[in-house]
Formats: structure tokens, sequence, C-alpha cells
């Protein structure tokens, strides 16, 4: 019986095809504070390894914990696909994250924070973000969180200063 003869079969090409296509376009770097989708990229001037470690110092220098880090491309490879670069780090302050998880339990979805350390096709390593404005209005308000305007800047001030040491 072929897919077409066979409904769940085409289906699930159907559902396959459409998780692959968004995955075929090529990433697109956005120089710092371009576009207005909350995100930045940051050139780092470090390979990926020396980069993530960059960024884990920065992290704990801060008084933060760096929680885990996603490897996409170990994935990736473990599945047998090629990926570049492609590392997520999970990150955050477990003393002001709790009471705001205590106060909205579906905010343990979103945090800890994240950020995204990868390579373009040419090699370069970028480190993308989310700006404070994103995790206050996109982030916090979607569980009930109200983040106030100099609580989005201090935010915006500490994620910049962590990528930058990561990216300098």
């Amino acid at each position: 019986m072929t897919a077409a003869a066979h409904p769940a079969g085409l289906r699930r090409r159907l559902a396959l095809a459409a998780l692959a296509t968004p995955l075929a376009l090529p990433a697109l770097a956005q120089p710092a504070g371009a576009g207005d989708n909350g995100l930045v990229t940051l050139p780092s001037a470090h390979a990926l390894r020396p980069t993530l470690d960059r960024f884990g110092a920065a992290v704990r220098a801060a008084g933060w914990k760096v929680f885990a880090e996603i490897d996409h491309a170990a994935a990736a490879r473990d599945a047998g696909l090629p990926l570049r670069g492609r590392t997520v780090v999970l990150f955050g302050n477990p003393a002001a994250g709790t009471p705001g998880m205590a106060a909205n339990p579906t905010l343990a979805l979103d945090l800890p924070m994240r950020v995204l350390v990868w390579e373009d096709d040419q090699g370069g390593v970028h480190i993308t973000r989310s700006t404070g404005a994103d995790l206050a209005s996109r982030v916090f308000a979607r569980h009930g969180a109200t983040i106030p305007p100099e609580g989005q800047r201090g935010t915006e001030a500490l994620l910049d200063r962590l990528a930058r040491q990561a990216a300098q």
C-alpha cells in the first residue's frame, strides 16, 4: 500500500515534511540591536567551546548558575545528521527565579533563561539572546508575571554584559 493510499502514512509524511522545511532555511545572523524580533546576536571573537566557557564563567562571576548545555549538533551527529555547532546554555539565578515560579508555577516552563551559541556556514561563532523587553512581554507576561521597565532594563544590561564578556 502506498503512502497516498494509506491516510496515516500520508499524514506522517506531511508532518515530517512540515517539520523539516523550516529547518532547511539558512540561519541569518542579526547584528546587535537590529530588528524587532526580540533577539540580539553578537559575533564572538572565539571558537564555539571557548565562547561557551567564557559565557559560563561570566554567569558564575555574576553570582548566577549554569544549569545545563544542550548540544544540538551532538544530538544531530548521534542521529547521523550534519549540523554546525548549536548549543543552548540554560542559566539563571535561583534566588530571583524561585519566587516567580512559586507565584506563577507555569513560569518554570520558560525558566531558566537561555542563550544560543552557534556557528554560521563560514565557521563564525555567534551568541543569540533575548532582550529584556522580549522576556518581559513574551515570556513572563504569558505566565501572568509583570516585569516593570526598570526590571527590563536591568535584565537587558545583565544579558548584554554576559554576552559581551563571552564574545570579546
